[in-house]
């Protein structure tokens, strides 16, 4: 088996280039790929198309990217608390579809099973149906396509060297899912285990779907600590 296992964040993103359209898993803060974002925000690439939850917080996560202006398009499911993309919507600066959250997950998930588009009565008679077909059912429903990637760049928990991963907790989020619908799939992980130490039963994600893996460091983890009693 060619390796999946690459030594840096460098490496591994070697091949992204300028107009990639690049989904990055994370739910807020929460499972953001740390690495590979601060990685990409030093590489010579514009006219970025991303697929996220939401583009950064608070100064943090994917607005590395947006402040150097390398993001002009963005499909996300939450703008807020972010200054800096509010100020380039206004600006018209980016090109940003909002989508409802249920719509993105299930739009992702269809590009994984090769599902071309789908109905869903979320988002009819507002503004997220403008010029979308609708066909009634039960009640009216808007057509939703697919959406794929070049890249898709995630964070688990564990891999093994067949990529199989084992994410911790919610910070699994919409990875899986962004694994499957993308040409290329980057995961960073805090632990690369042997084969065999992830059970079975507790893969998350098969290493069928993951092209590449290493191991990151020095993770700010704003979201993802734990508080005890002293």
């Amino acid at each position: 088996m060619t390796t999946k296992i690459f030594k840096s964040s460098q490496e591994a993103l070697r091949d992204v280039i300028s107009d990639s359209t690049i989904m990055s898993g994370g739910f807020g803060l929460c499972g953001i790929p740390e690495n590979s974002i601060n990685t990409l925000s030093e590489m010579p690439i514009r006219n970025l198309t991303l697929i996220s939850n939401n583009i950064g917080n608070s100064g943090r996560g994917l607005v590395k990217l947006l402040v150097k202006d390398m993001i002009t398009k963005a499909y996300c499911s939450y703008v807020g608390g972010n200054p800096d993309l509010e100020k380039r919507i206004f600006a018209k600066e980016i090109d940003v579809e909002l989508v409802p959250q249920g719509t993105f997950s299930e739009r992702i998930r269809a590009a994984g099973l090769g599902i071309r588009a789908f109905y869903t009565p979320t988002g009819h008679g507002t503004l997220v149906a403008e010029g979308k077909e609708v066909k009634e059912f039960d009640r009216p429903c808007i057509l939703e396509t697919a959406l794929h990637a070049d890249f898709a760049i995630i964070k688990a928990q564990k891999a093994d060297p067949y990529g199989n991963l084992w994410f911790k907790e919610t910070a699994r989020n919409f990875s899986p899912l962004m694994a499957m619908a993308a040409k290329v799939t980057i995961v960073e992980v805090e632990e690369l285990v042997e084969l065999g130490d992830i059970a079975p039963e507790d893969v998350h994600l098969p290493g069928i779907f993951v092209q590449r893996i290493y191991k990151g460091s020095n993770y700010e983890n704003a979201i993802e600590f734990k508080k005890v009693k002293e």
